[in-house]
């Protein structure tokens, strides 16, 4: 078996273009023929489609508040098998993390010993980037800064006062991508847009990884990676909710973590998918269903008329099987779902909930959850809460209990009549 090398990918800040030049890495070391196995930090369901789109392999989770080390390192481990490279995006700042300073990039690239590449975007600043990258090269003894891409670049004069001020750092610079209006991917109200959403996509990839190729030494990048982690155990992960899991999986239910779907087909369940937009139902073999968050708030009028998904719910119900929903999936299994515009849609009416497209601002964080349910998974579990919308509902006990990364008490999420729950949680692992 091929030995990977890897690296994190990562940026002082949001914003710096960390996201377009893992896609052109991705790209550009896919088109030298290698194996890459891409990797995101953290809870996030966007970003992964991108980075799988642009290495032609599926991309995973990597979450350093979430999950167990040897988890994240067994996940790792399991994800490099085969491949030539592993490579990380980071998310926000390099040490930016959960309200209780645990999560960061720079968590997850110690604990997986990998070395970071760090992008720093040039835009509106010249000899002030060597203490900037100064501070961050120093600040934790066990987060290595092994190269550097400068991003934005204005002009030949701007990139050699760059370099002139770097080279007291001792860091070595990997290459500076010039400023291009055009490698910018356009944002939505949960973030980014998902690949096929996004106008020319594929131009927008050939474009970055050819910026990446001209602009950055490859061969250095390559050379500065550290063995990927290895692990003799094969990555924990929750139990699957049946023996036959019926999961909906389309443009409003698309928010599925790999490392839950790869754990429950190794412990031998059965997975089976359906698009309710296609107004599909779950298989009637079925033991359990799982609705996953996506956005169906964008699909009201379909979702409201697809009266053979509503029907197979009901059906499924009925034959006393799991149904579990996560946010978009939980909002689908209400009574309606009333949009921004104030216009309501009949959802499938399995719960008496009513959800709303009404918070001016989203709601998000990690979440420690603790629950008494059907749901075969450790009373306490960690995940993630993030959206605009809130709900409406009379009479039903709670899904979870819920503290925040502080441990600060939430208010109780979702409900559960029968076997049929769900909640604006997103489920990462139990702790």
């Amino acid at each position: 078996m091929k030995s990977s090398s890897g690296f994190v990918v990562a940026a002082p800040r949001s914003g710096s273009g960390k996201t377009t030049v893992t896609l052109g890495l991705l790209a550009a070391l896919r088109r030298r023929g290698l194996i890459v196995a891409p990797a995101k930090t953290g809870p996030d369901y966007i970003d992964p489609v991108f980075l799988g789109r642009a290495a032609g392999r599926e991309a995973i989770n990597l979450d350093p508040w979430a999950m167990a080390p040897d988890q994240v390192r067994a996940l790792a481990a399991q994800h490099a098998t085969g491949a030539d490279c592993l490579v990380v995006e980071g998310v926000m700042g390099l040490f930016d993390a959960s309200a209780d300073g645990q999560g960061s990039t720079a968590d997850l690239a110690a604990a997986l010993d990998l070395p970071v590449v760090f992008v720093v975007d040039a835009d509106r600043q010249s000899q002030s980037v060597a203490p900037l990258v100064a501070g961050f090269a120093h600040w934790r003894p066990d987060v290595t800064i092994a190269g550097l891409i400068l991003n934005r670049v204005a002009t030949a004069r701007h990139e050699r006062m760059l370099v002139s001020a770097l080279a007291a750092t001792g860091i070595p610079l990997l290459g500076a991508i010039p400023r291009r209006p055009e490698l910018v991917i356009p944002e939505r109200h949960l973030g980014l847009v998902l690949p096929g959403e996004v106008d020319g996509f594929g131009p927008f990839l050939d474009i970055a990884a050819h910026a990446v190729a001209d602009y950055v030494d490859l061969d250095a990048l390559l050379a500065l990676g550290a063995p990927a982690p290895s692990a003799e155990a094969a990555p924990k992960t929750l139990p699957p909710l049946g023996q036959h899991v019926a999961i909906a999986r389309d443009a409003a239910f698309a928010f599925l973590y790999p490392h839950l779907l790869d754990g429950w087909r190794s412990a031998g369940a059965e997975l089976s998918f359906f698009s309710p937009l296609a107004d599909e139902g779950p298989a009637a073999s079925a033991d359990a269903v799982f609705l996953p968050g996506g956005y169906p708030e964008l699909h009201g009028p379909v979702l409201a008329a697809a009266t053979s998904f509503h029907a197979g719910l009901r059906a499924a119900r009925d034959r006393h099987a799991l149904i579990y929903g996560e946010c978009g999936g939980f909002m689908a299994l209400g009574e309606a779902l009333v949009d921004k515009d104030g216009v309501g849609h009949a959802m499938a009416g399995l719960l008496p909930v009513t959800t709303r497209i009404d918070r001016p601002k989203r709601v998000l964080g990690y979440r420690r959850l603790l629950h008494e349910s059907a749901l075969p998974w450790p009373t306490g579990l960690n995940g993630h809460e993030f959206h605009y919308s809130s709900a409406k509902q009379t009479g039903l006990p709670p899904l979870f209990e819920a503290l925040d990364a502080e441990g600060i008490r939430q208010l109780p999420m979702g409900g559960q009549l029968g076997r049929v729950m769900g909640s604006y949680a997103h489920v990462i692992a139990a702790p």
